[in-house]
């Protein structure tokens, strides 16, 4: 396969995180795909773990400056990128100061997850949408990856479900055995403003309920652990979408 736009959307990728499955999933399926002659890019939130100088990010002002609207708050979008080590392949990272300056990913110094999680993953979504948008680039396959990117898939069936731009994208989903945090309450209210409603995962928000939630609202669903967690497991045995069971990075191509 080759000649394809394919759009890896992730919260982790190596050499950015270096010790999980994921990172390093995600890195090997891009390098791959680039390298039989796709146009890849890579869109991931700019953690404050991320050195900026290590890895040589820049902003990239063309795209920012643009501001999503969260719970009728206004939060700057702002787009850095960087080439992957080595490689001729962009990975475009969204950032925001309120959101992605602190060190730690998902829990405070307590070990509670912060507070605005849920906020956070609603800014990452819009941010991706909008910014590929703005780059005029319409991917034929948008591959999601990590419970933040599970956000996106709920976005396009819902807020953007008027919006033509995205019609022709195939819609695949990998589900990793991610540490399962409980989101806030408010998550609801915050989705009911951009008038998304009905959710099953409000019932009980979390990282894994949302990626439960998403499974049924993409072409296919992948395994991106060889064996998931109980409830992950439960969720991809229940949904009607196309399945896959785990493969090996150098084999992701038999999905698209």
């Amino acid at each position: 396969m080759a000649n394809q736009k394919i759009l890896y959307v992730t919260t982790e990728m190596f050499p950015y995180q270096e010790d999980s499955n994921m990172a390093n999933m995600v890195s090997k399926m891009a390098l791959k795909m680039h390298q039989e002659g796709n146009d890849v890019r890579v869109f991931m939130p700019r953690f404050g773990q991320i050195s900026e100088r290590k890895f040589q990010l820049h902003e990239v002002i063309r795209l920012s400056g643009m501001n999503i609207i969260i719970n009728d708050l206004d939060q700057p979008l702002i787009i850095k990128v960087a080439s992957l080590p080595g490689e001729r392949l962009q990975v475009y990272f969204i950032d925001n100061e309120e959101y992605f300056k602190r060190k730690q990913l998902y829990i405070d110094d307590e070990g509670a997850p912060f507070q605005d999680n849920d906020e956070r993953a609603i800014f990452f979504a819009r941010g991706v949408i909008e910014t590929i948008k703005k780059l005029n680039w319409v991917p034929d396959i948008i591959h999601f990856n990590g419970w933040m990117a599970s956000f996106i898939p709920l976005y396009l069936k819902t807020f953007y479900k008027n919006d033509s731009y995205f019609n022709d994208s195939k819609l695949v989903l990998s589900v990793y055995n991610e540490e399962n945090m409980s989101l806030s309450d408010t998550v609801e209210e915050k989705l009911k403003f951009d008038n998304i409603t009905g959710l099953t995962a409000f019932k009980e928000p979390t990282f894994h309920t949302f990626v439960i939630e998403a499974m049924d609202l993409v072409d296919k669903v992948v395994k991106g652990d060889e064996f998931l967690q109980d409830d992950l497991e439960a969720g991809f045995q229940k949904t009607a979408s196309k399945k896959s069971e785990y493969l090996a990075p150098e084999d992701i191509v038999n999905v698209y």
